[in-house]
This record gives C-alpha cells, structure tokens and sequence, in this order.
C-alpha cells in the first residue's frame, strides 16, 4: 500500500476557540455567532482579491512536492455521499471537500464568511433573508450554479412529496427537520417560501424568526448538488455526489476507499492545490499509526492519545489539534426496560468514573462532561450538578427501583474511533468495569459502523456510546438534533421524550434575543439533567497526527475541514 501505487459570530466564539484547542458525528460540532444570532450578518462583504469575488491563492510557503496526491487514513467509511441524509462525520468529512454551501466558516471558527454567496440582507424584521449569489461558478458537470438550483436543493430537504426527495428509498432529513422546525405543511416549519428573484439572488422568506438561520446557511448539510445530477442518478446520488467544491468524485470502493481528483474549473483560482484525495479505511488506530510512520498515508485521525508523547518531535511526523467542541455520551434507550426507570438512569450515571476513563483513555486532552453542550456555548448551565461517581449510591437508587439484586444489559460500542471517543472498545470496557462494581453485568456489543448507527436510530440497543460534535457554533444543533422528538428517527437513539424540554428548546430556536435564548436553554439542560436519558461523558480535544510534509492544514472545530489550500511539500 505504498503511496505512489494510490495515484490512478462569532468573535467570542473565536476568542473562546482559540483557548480552548479541538464525525459524527460530533459538536466540536461550538460557541455562538453573536452576529447571525441577533440576524445581524457578520461580514457579509466579497474577499478584496479575485474576480468576482473569489479569494485569491496565496504562494505556498515552501516548495511543493511533485506528486499532490493526499492519502487521509480514518477508522470507518462513509454512510453515504448524500450529506444531507446523515449525520454522521465520516460522510461530512468526505462532502466537505465535494459540495459548498451558500456560506463558508472560517478556517478555525464558526465565523461566517461568504460562500456561494457573496452577500446576505437580513430584513428588520428578522423574517427575510436575501443572498446574492457567486456568478461564474459552476457544478463538476458542467452545469451553472444559480438561483433555481438553490431554491431546488432546499426545496428537496422540506418536501416528502418533492420529486427529489426519495423518500421511499429510505432518505431522511432529520437535520433539516430540526435546524428548520419541520418540514413543508408542518406547524413549526420556519420556512414560508424560497423565491428565486434573478438568475444570482434568492431570497428566503419565513414565518418565524430564527435565531440560527444564518449559521446552518453555513453547515455542510446544507451544501448545493447539481439539479442535473438528481435527474440522471435519481436516488443514487448518495453514490454519485456532483457539487461546485474544490474535489471532483471519482470512485468508491466501500469499506477501503474514496477518491477524489481536483476540480480543474473550480471558482477560486489556483485552487486546490492537490490533484488528489484518497480517504483510506484502516480501523485500527495504531495500524494508521504504523502506515503513517512508513509514509504510506499522510494524514490520520483516531490517533491513540497513549501515543502522543511518543510521537511528539517525531522526525517526519507533526500533530494537529482541534479545539473542544463535543460531547461523548453513553445513551440509554428510554423506550426499553429497565431504562424507562429515571432512578436506574440515575443510578448509571452515578456509577460510571469519568475521570478514571480520562485518565486512562485521553492522556489530559478531556475534561468530564455534565452537559450535552461544551462550556462556552451560549447557554450553558454551570448550575447543574454533576453526578458524582458514586457507587454507593447508584446501589441505592437499584434498590429503590426494584433492582438491587442488579439486572443485564447490552452494552453498544462503537467500532470506529471518533474525535469524542478515541478507542471506544478500551472505554467500553473501562464502563463494564463500572457497572459491574454495582452488579449491572454488560455485555459488549459491536458491529460495522454504518449498521450500528442504523440500528441505534432503529432502537435496538439498550445502551450504547456515541457522540456529537458541532457544526454550526449553535447550541440548538445538540439540543434539537440529540434530545427533541423532531429527531425520532434521527439523533436522538434516547428516543428522550419531553414536552416541556421541546418547549423550551423550540422557543429558543425562534427567539433572535441571546439573553432570552441562553435562559431558555440553562432551563432545558436542568430538565434534560432531572431526567437523565444519557451520561453525559467527556468533551474531548481530538488530535490528528500527519506527515510534517502537510502545509496550510486547518482542523476545523467542526471536525470537518475542506481540503482547498492544503498542499505536499518535497
């Protein structure tokens, strides 16, 4: 596997990110856009350099190599290529660098930036949105990008009865569900109407305020595929992706590998600046280790945190840090027994040693987790006390729920490491550990990536680790997407049900008030922590280890990062 035989805002925000440093799923997906949060836009001016607005490439600082052909070695492969219909962070991970979005972050924040659009006009009241979009760029067909595809794209996510949602084959929006209150007919569904008013404007009208609509502009979910495409692949456009970004589909062999190959025509001139991007599948973390040690990858996440000391100054090798911005939990399904019992929820969130699973599984690079957002977001509730690692009285609460001779349980573990959960099998047996301390015996479950994750939406787990990282600096994307109902099927495998944290949640997707906003989630996480559906973990600080050859790489706190100004050096 040699790599030569491979070639065929938000200013707090940013301000916090900074200090803090580091798919799936998983916020890392964090923090608020102080401006898109009041609709104020941020900067919503064109780049200086470029015609048309397109950012010119900047010189690389050193020489660059003659073969530009990256190889990004992960644990797991895609779901699927239709970004849109997954949340998890290996699909995003790929997408990011075949579809873009009207508006871009920036390279380390949740900064809004123009994308496919130049600039945005938010009205006074809060309730029309209007972009104009980028002229002259193109999808990888051939095909114009412009305002009828906009109004298509969106169209597609809100209506089951669109021609181009594929329902019936299986896809899902949960995400635009919940970052848009519903879907087209539904009660709570922001948006009232998309009007394409020239071939380069569009214009977004709603019924409701939105606290958030400017940053999930921003979101990779959100990003445009070629109307084109649709009519010629129909719903196998999860395996034919046709976007306007900087890297061009070529192949997909499941479980091993995706290829991509630049975009010749792409809008930025000069950019990218690699001919080719290979995501190779290696599970197991120190086998990416050992691959990207013998120079036959480049790149790789998932790196075990045991080994950072030992690679640290490293000849050849450099490291990459993201900053905080996720949650790693173990979920209960609240749709089975004994998991339907708040006091046995409580109880195993009183047994598990969150500080112990630090210590032995992320070498610093975590602190324990009593909310499902980081600190830093807005809204984030201090107040709540975390659960002690307590197993005294995790017994207790057994014995008042009828339980204290100890009961079995399923316990999922994930197959793939992600930047919340760097080796799951270890943590899963630190948690086993645990639970049986309090005669809970867990049984150790795994399976392929992409049917554990169907499965857990499905609800046939009992209990099971997962994660969230954030994608759009909002808190509404960890409340909606991992606790309301509107995401049953979706994020939420808890299968939590509350109307009174729905409210809340809802109210504070609608509101443009922060004040009002960060009081209306502080009291959803009291509940949501009252009622325990899940033990909240760890929030990590994920580390990628690479060859020192990679310049102008940027790990985004998304966990995700297009790959348009990375380059080889020789």
């Amino acid at each position: 596997m040699k790599k030569g035989k491979w070639l065929v805002s938000v200013l707090a925000l940013t301000t916090l990110l900074a200090a803090c440093g580091g798919d799936d799923s998983e916020p890392a997906n964090g923090g608020t856009n102080d401006g898109a949060t009041n609709n104020e836009p941020a900067n919503n001016e064109e780049p200086a350099n470029g015609e048309n607005g397109e950012a010119a490439a900047e010189e690389p600082a050193g020489d660059m190599a003659a073969d530009q052909s990256l190889i990004f070695a992960r644990g797991g492969d895609s779901v699927s290529l239709d970004y849109a219909s997954v949340t998890d962070g290996e699909s995003s991970r790929v997408t990011q660098q075949i579809y873009e979005s009207l508006l871009f972050f920036a390279d380390d924040s949740f900064e809004l930036e123009p994308g496919l659009a130049t600039e945005w006009d938010v009205s006074e009241d809060g309730l029309t949105y209007t972009f104009t979009l980028r002229e002259g760029v193109s999808f990888h067909d051939g095909t114009p990008f412009n305002a009828d595809a906009v109004k298509l794209n969106f169209e597609r996510w809100a209506d089951p009865n669109h021609e181009y949602n594929f329902a019936d084959e299986g896809y899902a929006y949960s995400v635009y569900g919940t970052q848009f209150g519903g879907f087209a007919g539904d009660e709570g569904h922001v948006i009232e109407e998309i009007n394409a008013v020239s071939d380069y404007e569009v214009e977004f009208v709603l019924n409701q305020q939105l606290g958030s609509f400017l940053q999930n502009m921003g979101m990779s979910y959100f990003a445009m595929t070629s109307p084109a495409a649709f009519e010629e692949f129909g719903a196998t456009i999860n395996e034919n992706p046709v976007g306007t970004g900087p890297f061009k589909f070529v192949s997909w062999s499941r479980n091993d590998s995706i290829v991509l190959e630049k975009n010749e025509d792409y809008w930025q001139e000069g950019l990218p600046k690699l001919d080719q991007v290979i995501f190779q599948v290696i599970p197991d973390n120190s086998a990416r280790l050992t691959a990207l040690r013998s120079g036959e990858i480049d790149l790789m996440d998932g790196l075990n945190p045991d080994d950072i000391a030992a690679i640290e100054g490293e000849a050849g090798l450099a490291m990459f840090e993201r900053t905080t911005n996720n949650i790693g939990y173990l979920g209960f399904n609240m749709d089975k027994e004994p998991f339907d019992n708040q006091q046995v929820r409580q109880a195993l969130n009183h047994a598990i040693d969150k500080e112990t699973l630090i210590t032995t599984l992320y070498a610093g690079l975590a602190e324990p987790a009593k909310n499902i957002i980081p600190p830093g977001y807005l809204g984030y509730n201090d107040q709540v006390d975390e659960y002690a690692y307590d197993p005294d009285r995790a017994m207790e609460l057994l014995e008042e729920a009828g339980l204290g001779d100890g009961f079995e349980l399923d316990l999922w573990t994930m197959p793939v490491a992600r930047p919340y959960m760097p080796d799951p099998e270890r943590a899963a047996e630190v948690m086993q550990a645990n639970l049986a301390d309090i005669g809970v015996t867990a049984n150790i479950v795994s399976m392929e990536w992409a049917t554990y994750l169907e499965q857990t939406e499905a609800g046939e787990q009992d209990v099971f680790m997962l994660g969230w990282s954030g994608t759009n600096g909002d808190p509404d994307y960890f409340f909606g997407n991992l606790l309301t109902q509107d995401a049953i099927p979706g994020g939420n495998r808890t299968f939590y049900r509350s109307d009174e944290f729905d409210a809340l949640v809802d109210q504070a997707k609608v509101s443009i008030d922060e004040e009002e906003r960060a009081d209306l989630y502080e009291q959803a996480q009291a509940i949501m922590h009252e009622d325990a559906p899940m033990v909240p973990l760890v929030h990590s600080r994920p580390v990628l280890a690479g060859s020192d050859r990679i310049a102008d790489y940027v790990p985004h706190p998304s966990t995700s990062e297009p790959l348009t100004d990375v380059y080889l050096t020789e």
